[in-house]
């Protein structure tokens, strides 16, 4: 344990540049100004009588993830509490309205000695279920001295971060030996985190397989219809920096042909979108911001869904969907939720965080990978002039996407039976 008594050390001694750094993100709206005291080990909020199981993500796609678990310890226990815990603002909106009765929310906070400490004595959870990657040493190393249960879920380990960890043996071993039980999100992982130091290591599958359609507002939907009408459009989800404007090179090349197109942004973080609209409108495109409410009129060309917690809605606008973080390399945000619900699903070439499904997917015409723009706007071109050429690739969507639903029932019971939970 070594390497990490020195990273609780050099945590200690930088503790007044952490404290600066929160300030800086503060500034940059990527904290709540409001549940700071969390983000410093201070909650203020009483822990529930009862069992309590807590669960950690570091952001929105780990914390949906861990939605149907949730579901499931509730349900199956009618006297146990469950707190999620995550580090960004963004997942804390999101699970303020998924997370159902018994369930909560809490910042992590920042990964110092004395902070860790308080958190994990205050709480005092009776089961700590960490999911996919996140490692914070001090926190990690304070769960451990509760003497309770610590389990790694859905565990991933890319292949950037396998190289990385491989150069600093000591440090990653030291991390991966404070798990009682590890799950591998896939054979690959379960593999890697063995050879990081994992000492009791399962794989029953991708929990990200159990999540069930998000909820959504019919009424809602039925209204936006009505006001796209017939126009061709299509769907960028969950996009990064850059990726929403080589959409809008997109529109533009293809609106001289499809003069009533609409295409549809969802930004990954909403907080980009006043940036992301004065860009557009320098190239001329008129702009609808569904966070204020404005309709789609026919001369808008790109509808700004600056809104949390709405996907269950926002997949349903179009049959064609583009999902994020894959045209530059950031590794991809989740495809599943669109194929789920039968869209042409589009990625591109650096979805490297889930390469596994795009693998299957690809093997079984379940979805489209495009090297680049280019290739994009050449398979929306194919799509809004024959769209029932794609029709069997919807239907091949959806069986993937459905076709490990029971790895939840796997997980539950394992952790049922070994950790009581």
């Amino acid at each position: 344990m070594t390497a990490l008594f020195f990273y609780q050390c050099l945590c200690i001694l930088l503790y007044p540049f952490i404290l600066i750094f929160v300030c800086f993100r503060l500034l940059k709206k990527k904290e709540d100004k409001t549940r700071l005291n969390e983000r410093l080990g201070f909650p203020k909020k009483e822990r529930p009588n009862g069992k309590l199981i807590w669960m950690h993500g570091a952001s929105v796609g780990e914390c949906l993830s861990m939605l149907p678990l949730v579901k499931k310890i509730l349900q199956e226990d009618k006297n146990a509490f469950v707190m999620v815990t995550s580090g960004t603002v963004t997942s804390a909106e999101l699970m303020a309205k998924r997370l159902p009765e018994r369930a909560f929310h809490q910042f992590i906070p920042v990964d110092t000695p004395f902070a860790a400490k308080r958190f994990v004595k205050h709480w005092n959870a009776d089961a700590v279920l960490w999911f996919e990657s996140d490692f914070w040493p001090n926190m990690l190393m304070a769960i451990k001295k509760n003497n309770k249960p610590l389990i790694l879920l859905n565990g991933r380990i890319s292949d950037k971060s396998f190289a990385s960890w491989q150069k600093h043996p000591y440090i990653i071993k030291a991390i991966q030996s404070l798990f009682s039980l590890s799950f591998g999100q896939t054979k690959e992982d379960a593999r890697r985190l063995e050879i990081l130091g994992a000492q009791n290591v399962v794989s029953t599958g991708n929990l990200k397989f159990a999540a069930v359609n998000p909820p959504f507002d019919k009424d809602e939907l039925d209204k936006i219809h009505k006001q796209i009408n017939k126009r061709p459009c299509w769907t960028m989800a969950s996009t990064h920096e850059d990726e929403e404007l080589q959409g809008a090179d997109i529109h533009l090349k293809l609106k001289e042909k499809y003069p009533s197109l609409l295409s549809v942004f969802v930004p990954r973080h909403p907080n980009r979108a006043e940036a992301l609209i004065a860009q557009f409108e320098k190239k001329g495109l008129k702009v609808a911001r569904r966070s204020k409410k404005e309709e789609i009129t026919d001369s808008v060309d790109i509808y700004m869904a600056d809104t949390i917690g709405e996907m269950g809605l926002l997949y349903q606008l179009t049959d064609f969907v583009f999902v994020g973080g894959s045209l530059i390399p950031f590794g991809g945000q989740n495809m599943l939720e669109p194929m789920r619900l039968k869209r042409v699903v589009v990625i591109g070439p650096h979805a490297f965080n889930f390469k596994e499904i795009v693998a299957t997917a690809k093997e079984k015409e379940a979805l489209i990978e495009v090297q680049n723009k280019s290739e994009l706007g050449e398979k929306l071109d194919l799509f809004l002039t024959n769209p029932d050429a794609f029709s069997s690739m919807n239907e091949k969507a959806k069986q993937l996407a459905t076709s490990e639903m029971s790895v939840l029932d796997r997980v539950w019971e394992i952790l049922h039976k070994k950790f009581d939970i």
